[in-house]
């Protein structure tokens, strides 16, 4: 990817990548990573070669769950149907791996897809066709909520109301998922976890992931104010624990908004500077959820911007090295199996 391209995210540099390798922490432990992308943007591919080139790193990535990117959506065709085209192409891609001809990891187990929840009721037919695309692989959407006062915060792909999730609209659209057996994944950022508290207490049977450890900000206005966001954020997550049907994804915090400044240093980081730079975030979420409610993710390749795929689940295994055998079963694959049934 060129230097300029896609302000909002972190340019990947693999010279840079390349300067840090690290021999894979206990290789054999099983990891499921539930969320990456794949696309193929001006400037930036990220097909199933280089996925594998990433996975193949030390660790034992037995599968993966592919979460919507706007990749492949069909050219034609009512607007709402649009992002089902996604859906075909990464079921063509589980297919490719299931073939086994591509290594021992079964990429795109499940399939998260996209579905605009403002279209209401009508969201129905478009989650049924979502379904049909992708077998029995698909498991439910991601509506990207994520909003903030300043727009240099916001993704310029994705410009939702701010209080979307209090919309009559939205929540007709979101009453569509629990009948059909569908989860939703929330990418929002932490001062909206609370309207994200709420939406889970009014659907109570709808399995809800939080992406991306609840997308703490270290940017613009929230920056060199990180006690502060860490204050309000850990009061946001307490509250939201308390729902059952939450779970969380611990990862995504190599993005720019969370203003960790990986990216600016001279070497790439190490998994021991990762680690130190997010337990706090990983421990407290933990902590307030369990390990039966949270599961690591490596958000690629957005977070390639920042740090080596390795690197990172070693990061991942530091975090959790005072865990229990059984802890780390779920942290590393079985919450991800239980939520998305691969």
């Amino acid at each position: 990817m060129s230097s300029n391209a896609f302000t909002h995210y972190i340019p990947v540099r693999e010279d840079w990548l390349a300067r840090r390798t690290e021999p894979a922490l206990d290789p054999s432990l099983p990891i499921i990573d539930p969320h990456h992308h794949l696309w193929d943007r001006p400037d930036w591919r990220y097909l199933l070669p280089d996925l594998l080139a990433d996975t193949n790193q030390g660790h034992s990535i037995a599968g993966t769950v592919f979460v919507q990117c706007r990749a492949m959506h069909r050219a034609e065709g009512p607007e709402a149907m649009k992002p089902v085209g996604e859906t075909e192409f990464v079921n063509g891609v589980a297919a490719m791996s299931a073939s086994g001809g591509y290594g021992a990891t079964r990429v795109c187990e499940g399939i998260v897809g996209h579905v605009n929840l403002q279209i209401g009721t009508a969201a129905r037919e478009v989650l049924e066709a979502h379904i049909r695309a992708g077998g029995d692989r698909f498991r439910g959407i991601r509506h990207i909520t994520a909003w903030d006062p300043d727009p240099v915060i916001m993704n310029p792909a994705y410009t939702p109301p701010k209080d979307i999730l209090f919309r009559e609209d939205f929540r007709a659209g979101f009453a569509q998922l629990a009948p059909l057996g569908l989860s939703f994944d929330a990418w929002l950022y932490h001062p909206q976890i609370p309207d994200l508290t709420a939406l889970a207490r009014a659907f109570p049977e709808t399995p809800i992931v939080l992406d991306h450890v609840g997308g703490p900000l270290g940017i613009r206005g929230y920056a060199g104010q990180k006690e502060e966001v860490f204050r309000a954020w850990r009061a946001a997550m307490a509250e939201l624990a308390t729902c059952p049907n939450v779970c969380v994804k611990l990862g995504g915090l190599g993005m720019r908004i969370n203003g960790f400044g990986f990216e600016e240093a001279a070497e790439p980081p190490s998994s021991d500077t990762l680690a130190a730079a997010w337990k706090p975030w990983i421990d407290t979420t933990i902590d307030l959820f369990g390990a039966g409610r949270c599961m690591f993710e490596s958000n690629f390749p957005v977070d390639k911007g920042s740090y080596g795929y390795g690197v990172f689940w070693n990061a991942c295994k530091k975090l959790a090295a005072g865990a229990s055998a059984a802890e780390k079963e779920s942290l590393f694959s079985g919450t991800a199996r239980r939520f998305y049934r691969l």
